[in-house]
């Protein structure tokens, strides 16, 4: 699946997680994962958030490379866009890490990836639970 056919997860809550069923979606998370300029992004934007071009530097990327590997974490889920808001009004994306642990398991159902949700485990307790039945 390459980046133009990525596909963004479809959610469902229940009870306190959230519930991904299309196995694309798995994929897009797996395939970001797998990806080592997603890791290296995903490791930069832990501790806080940064811009395209923070990221970029911090990465030791190319800024058109590093809006493409956001776009995929960002469909994936793994990273949240949010908005920098600055006094000049010229307000930019930045950009942090939406996960704190990842759980891929193999089970007769299929494969299921567990993602722990950052905001929602430091917030509220919650899990994000991402999880599609094999084809």
């Amino acid at each position: 699946m390459n980046g133009s056919q990525m596909a963004t997860p479809t959610l469902r809550r229940q009870n306190d997680a959230t519930l991904l069923e299309d196995a694309d979606a798995v994929e897009t998370v797996l395939g970001a994962l797998e990806d080592p300029d997603c890791r290296s992004i995903l490791e930069a934007t832990g501790d806080s958030a940064l811009t395209a071009s923070e990221v970029a530097e911090a990465c030791d990327l190319p800024t058109s490379t590093t809006y493409r590997k956001l776009d995929i974490l960002t469909e994936a889920s793994l990273v949240e866009e949010r908005v920098r808001i600055r006094r000049s009004g010229k307000h930019a994306s930045e950009y942090v890490r939406a996960v704190d642990d990842v759980v891929v398991t193999m089970g007769p159902e299929g494969v299921s990836v567990r993602l722990s949700n950052a905001s929602q485990s430091e917030e509220s307790g919650d899990i994000a639970t991402f999880s599609a039945l094999a084809d």
